[in-house]
């Protein structure tokens, strides 16, 4: 163990002394309490953070989540699927037929006209089937940018266009302005005009090939209509007496194949444009507007091409969460774009689906390492897609499990980091969320207080106006409320860190402090913010302050104890919530710092900062910072001199610290008030001290009962109140020595001697600091509570024999 840092790691359990209802593992509020590890979070951080950072809600794995809204797409494709394949079917055996049955066996004996419609049928459902294979390929293009097109589909363009290339003339070289094609001296610079998009010829070839693949098939229908209706199949000697009957199943085939195809389409033209399924899909999956409306469209050609590429049962395993991944993880930047946006709107969808959707996402660890790469895109065109990962980001983060994923993957500290330098406030604001929900975990702490300028830059957002700021930090005019956001969430990233228990948050402690814009920017945030904003700043330096030196550059950056000083004490200057912070930040400034005792004093006035302090010790909102703080300023600020006269008028608040001994019920406001107690009787005489119990309606033999139950009541030391012993044998040594006949007797009668032997039998580390980090104990008080219980001991023996022996006879005359 390194002594130097005057720090030990405790192991702490719940006791048997601490309040009733106090659960094992009881949060403390401030960092003068012990915090267990695992412990939950206080109702007050929750409520200041504002994003909703709730519990995590626990999925179970095997659970089956509600499908969605896209169910209905591929219930659609599957019907539709199932119409294709058997139409698939018949024209298969129509052309098995044809080509066996017919013109292999009899080729020489049809008349010309059942040739020629056998002939023009097989034509027409060749032309049919090629179109319908490269329907949707096209339709899939015209979702496509033409960048994404040229690298995705060179095969699809080459098949398409064989023959086109034949009619217009042999390949003979590149131009040389374009790549196009050359013919007879003509360069083509393009095989379209440019003006045409990609999408646009896309979408209209394959609506060529759909009005293709309709032509044929009402041909088809048409010629084996026709056939069949009027059954002149010629009367030849040599005729076969099968003939008839061969050309009524190749006729029959035909029509039923081609009536299908038809039915299939008129019951896709009805669902989808008529109905349109697809808008309101999209809408109740709140893919608004034309980008969500393509990803939708593609999501129902891919399940359509499955059901009839594979199993008709394929597409029924799609839903938008697979698909979405599938581009992430596959796909090329603009598919990665469409499967981003797909994941953002699923996430905010009804909390079953929205929480089912995160645990598949955070469980694929190709998907999660594709969206931190995205969070590193700096392109123009780029931006939405950044912004949409960052916020899946954000809500992965917000489970403790996928955090852990997310930190893991190399280099995503940096990439979160990237979000924080771009020209982009959501991306600023949802770089400064993740960072928050990372911060969670004291291993991301260390990661992030490593990462290279990234503590500047944090604090660079916590810049409100009216402070030095480096030229870097963002725009400080009006507090908008994005920005108010974006101070609120930097102060609260840096709060975090300065929490972080171990060597880890000791060191974030000092390089946080030692930034020369921190303390700057909190005091203006404690000048100009909002009450909320203002009671985070007062966390943050209550925090900070932990550290001993970081304790004495806050107290000398000019101006912020006398801010905190009026926050304090103030009514109405701030929200309840902020005053008590306010308090809290004044007392661990005050912790062992003379300098700081001073620059207290001399900021409210000397004497009347005692005054007013004293004041407000029965102040229900403030009075137990009011207290500690009083605590602080008598046993740090020295007495010497007027420095002395000035602590002396604390003493006016004794009756209140002694009825708060006395009457007191919660184990906070005790020890406050025993600490204060045990102060002020030091600078009393014995008559004073007399007055003040007179006042505060206690008796000597009342008060040394009182505190030999507070003793035994807190029989082990508590995790709510740790100082409360120490506090409590303490003032029976102040009492000692300032009234020592008048109180050891009573102290003795009430069985104080047994009590103070117990709890030297009974001391834990626990109550050897003022401060704690976590469960670590920070500033080591300076004197045991073995050697108080000593001296306590002492001091009612030395009072004991004084009092057994006798008095001097008088001397005769």
């Amino acid at each position: 163990m390194d002594v130097s840092d005057r720090s030990v790691r405790l192991t702490i359990e719940a006791q048997p002394s601490d309040p009733p209802g106090a659960a094992p593992g009881f949060l403390a509020g401030t960092p003068f309490e012990p915090q267990l590890s695992g412990s939950p979070p206080r109702p007050g951080v929750a409520a200041a953070g504002g994003d909703g950072d709730s519990s995590e809600r626990r999925v179970d794995g095997g659970a089956v989540a509600a499908a969605g809204p896209e169910r209905r797409l591929t219930l659609l494709a599957l019907r539709l699927a199932v119409l294709e394949k058997a139409a698939s079917g018949l024209g298969a055996l129509g052309f098995i037929w044809a080509t066996v049955v017919l013109l292999g066996g009899f080729a020489i004996t049809l008349e010309r006209v059942d040739f020629w419609s056998v002939t023009a049928i097989l034509l027409v459902e060749g032309a049919r089937i090629f179109s319908r294979s490269h329907e949707l390929e096209w339709q899939h293009q015209a979702t496509w940018s033409l960048a994404a097109a040229g690298r995705s589909s060179a095969r699809l363009v080459a098949r398409s266009f064989r023959r086109l290339a034949f009619f217009c003339g042999t390949r003979t070289g590149k131009a040389a302005s374009g790549g196009g094609w050359r013919r007879g001296g003509w360069a083509w610079t393009a095989w379209w005009p440019r003006s045409w998009s990609w999408s646009f010829l896309s979408s209209h070839v394959g609506r060529l090939f759909y009005w293709l693949q309709l032509a044929s098939a009402t041909a088809c229908v048409a010629l084996s209509g026709v056939r069949l209706a009027r059954q002149d199949f010629g009367d030849a000697a040599d005729a076969r007496t099968n003939r008839r009957s061969a050309l009524d199943i190749f006729y029959g085939l035909a029509l039923a194949e081609a009536l299908l195809f038809l039915v299939e389409k008129a019951a896709w033209e009805w669902e989808v444009s008529h109905g349109r399924l697809l808008e309101r899909v999209a809408a109740e999956c709140r893919l608004a507007g034309a980008p969500g409306l393509v990803a939708i469209r593609r999501f129902f050609y891919d399940a359509y091409s499955r059901c009839v590429e594979g199993s008709i049962f394929e597409g029924l395993r799609m839903d938008l969460v697979s698909f979405a991944e599938e581009l992430i993880v596959g796909g090329s930047r603009d598919e990665q774009r469409v499967g981003v946006g797909i994941l953002v709107n699923v996430a905010a969808a009804s909390p079953p689906l929205g929480d089912d959707a995160l645990r598949r996402v955070g469980t694929s660890p190709a998907v999660v390492e594709r969206l931190v790469e995205m969070l590193g895109w700096t392109g123009a065109d780029e931006r939405g897609a950044r912004a949409s990962a960052a916020l899946v980001v954000s809500k992965l983060a917000s489970k403790k499990r996928n955090a852990l994923r997310v930190a893991g993957v190399p280099g995503a500290i940096e990439s979160v980091s990237s979000l924080l330098h771009a020209a982009d406030e959501e991306c600023n604001l949802l770089g400064l969320l993740i960072i928050k929900k990372l911060a969670r975990d004291h291993d991301n702490c260390s990661k992030i207080g490593n990462a290279r300028g990234l503590l500047d830059k944090i604090i660079d957002f916590s810049v409100i106006g009216g402070g030095a700021s480096p030229a870097s930090s963002p725009a400080t005019g009006p507090l908008t409320a994005s920005r108010a956001k974006a101070v609120q969430r930097s102060l609260q990233v840096i709060k975090m860190l300065a929490e972080t228990t171990g060597s880890t948050g000791k060191q974030l402690r000092r390089e946080v402090a030692e930034i020369v814009f921190t303390v700057s920017n909190i005091r203006a945030v404690l000048q100009h913010a909002p009450a909320g904003l203002r009671r985070l700043g007062a966390e943050v330096l209550t925090r900070l302050a932990m550290d001993a030196d970081a304790r004495e550059r806050i107290g000398g950056t000019g101006g912020v104890v006398a801010i905190l000083l009026d926050m304090f004490l103030r009514p109405g200057a701030s929200g309840e919530a902020a005053r008590v912070e306010a308090g809290e930040a004044l007392a661990m400034l005050a912790l062992e710092s003379p300098r700081n005792c001073e620059r207290i004093l001399r900021a409210g006035g000397g004497a009347a900062t005692i005054d007013r302090l004293v004041d407000a010790i029965e102040d229900a909102a403030i009075g137990v910072g009011a207290g500690r703080v009083l605590t602080n300023l008598c046993a740090y600020a020295g007495g010497s001199g007027g420095r002395f006269r000035q602590l002396r008028r604390a003493t006016r608040g004794a009756a209140a610290a002694l009825r708060g001994v006395a009457a007191a019920d919660e184990a906070k406001p005790l020890e406050v008030s025993l600490g204060l107690a045990a102060q002020l009787v030091r600078l009393m005489g014995p008559r004073e001290l007399a007055g003040h119990l007179a006042a505060a309606g206690v008796s000597e033999a009342g008060l040394a009962r009182r505190l030999v139950g507070v003793l035994a009541a807190h029989a082990c030391p508590s995790i709510r109140a740790p100082r409360v012993r120490r506090f409590a044998v303490e003032l029976v040594i102040a009492l000692l020595r300032a009234a020592a006949p008048a109180a050891a007797g009573p102290m003795a009668a009430a069985g104080m001697g047994a009590e103070l032997r117990h709890v030297a039998e009974t001391t834990s580390e626990l109550e050897c600091f003022h401060v704690f980090s976590g469960s670590a104990g920070l500033s080591r008080h300076a004197v045991g509570l073995a050697a108080l219980v000593d001296a306590a001991l002492e001091l009612m023996a030395a009072a004991a024999a004084a009092a057994a022996e006798p008095e001097p006879a008088a001397p005769h005359v």
